[in-house]
């Protein structure tokens, strides 16, 4: 490899980054420690599961997260954002994961990264919007979670320059939270992306029935919602999408390796304290020998993550397979950690008392998102060896 396409050292993660990654890490300390996250999501059981629920947040933590610029790290600095690396705003990801903190933040920047590769005026007003606060979302996936076209159930007709959209789009995070969704609809054999106000006459939300309490999810109907041409992004979205997707497979990746690294460190912890035959139970090989294995399938996930990182911050025609890596990775060791967290903690791992299964339920969340780490796998395998059969 020459010189000229060599990646940067340590993937990009430069002073910047580091600043970023500190800061975001004292704030939530501070502000979403577990005892707060606690009293905000998981009190009780009971009210937590009933239908139709819309977990809570804290609204003045999201202001000051604005006030911060963080809305804004995916905006271009010519429409009032920052434009700040991919490898940066995965650090940042990492401690919102590690914290489990409810916020539209994660769904906002996968909205604005859909927007800033689709490009065009209205989309820079978009972009504008979401760095000066506006939270928002991406309403892209079918009913089984992918966003190719061929499953799209949402649908287009034109009429006159506005489009007026059919259908359902599904597994929306964090609807009820966002002020406009950013949709992908089918207009003959193309693809069309909108922005559509919450509010919109015609646009109905109901509420998932989800495990994990840190957000919430929606299947957003739309019946004769009606957009004119200032909200229509682009009537020719696939290849913006494409370019995309790499990058929201990072965004999900980095809120894994977070929520895993919190619940290792605080398996770790309490391996060091809890004592069993007159030892601490970190002492025994069958407790340690998994936490190691966990620490190395965190770190590699970790590690994978910032390459696919800095590969879409180069551009690299290799950051979709690079991001597939990682997300692969990334699930798998939140799916390892969250088994052993809970069996290492023994009988009060399974207790709701036990802040780990608020931690488990957003990995398992994660997990699925966009694809599992087996989904990813057979895709990376269609793409190096072939489609079988």
């Amino acid at each position: 490899m020459s010189e000229k396409n060599a990646a940067p050292r340590d993937f990009g993660f430069g002073e910047n980054e580091t600043m970023l990654r500190d800061l975001a890490r004292r704030f939530l300390d501070e502000r979403m420690p577990p005892e707060a996250l606690r009293r905000l999501v998981a009190e009780a059981p009971e009210p937590i599961y009933d239908e139709g629920r819309r977990p809570p947040w804290d609204e003045a933590i999201w202001k000051e997260i604005v006030d911060l610029g963080w809305p804004g790290l995916a905006v271009p600095e010519e429409d009032g954002g920052t434009a700040f690396s991919l490898v940066g705003i995965a650090g940042l990801v990492e401690e919102v994961g590690r914290h489990a903190l409810p916020s539209p933040l994660v769904a906002t920047l996968a909205a604005a990264l859909v927007l800033r590769a689709a490009g065009g005026d209205v989309a820079r007003a978009l972009l504008a919007q979401i760095a000066g606060g506006r939270p928002a979302t991406l309403a892209i996936t079918g009913a089984r979670g992918s966003w190719d076209p061929a499953e799209a159930a949402l649908v287009a007709r034109e009429e006159g320059e506005a489009l007026v959209l059919d259908g359902p789009a599904h597994f929306v995070q964090d609807a009820f939270k966002a002020d406009v969704l950013v949709a992908t609809a089918r207009l003959g054999e193309r693809i069309a992306l909108v922005a559509v106000d919450r509010a919109a006459t015609g646009l109905e939300l109901a509420a998932d029935h989800i495990h994990d309490l840190t957000r919430d999810q929606a299947t957003v109907s739309f019946s004769g919602v009606r957009v004119e041409g200032g909200a229509i992004v682009s009537r020719d979205a696939l290849a913006a999408l494409r370019r995309a997707w790499p990058g929201l497979l990072v965004l999900v990746a980095a809120d894994l390796c977070g929520s895993s690294e919190w619940q290792l460190q605080t398996t770790v912890e309490y391996a060091k304290q809890r004592e069993q035959f007159d030892r601490k139970i970190g002492f025994f090989q069958a407790v340690k020998h998994p936490l190691v294995n966990a620490m190395v399938e965190i770190d590699r996930a970790r590690s994978l993550l910032y390459h696919a990182a800095c590969e879409v911050d180069r551009g690299s025609h290799e950051a979709e397979t690079a991001a597939r890596m990682a997300k692969s990775a990334a699930s798998d060791a939140g799916a390892f950690i969250s088994d052993r967290s809970v069996q290492l903690h023994g009988g009060i791992g399974f207790t709701w008392e036990c802040d780990l299964h608020i931690f488990f339920k957003r990995s398992m969340h994660n997990q699925a998102l966009y694809g599992d780490g087996v989904h990813h796998r057979k895709k990376l395998a269609d793409v190096l060896i072939g489609p079988i059969g």
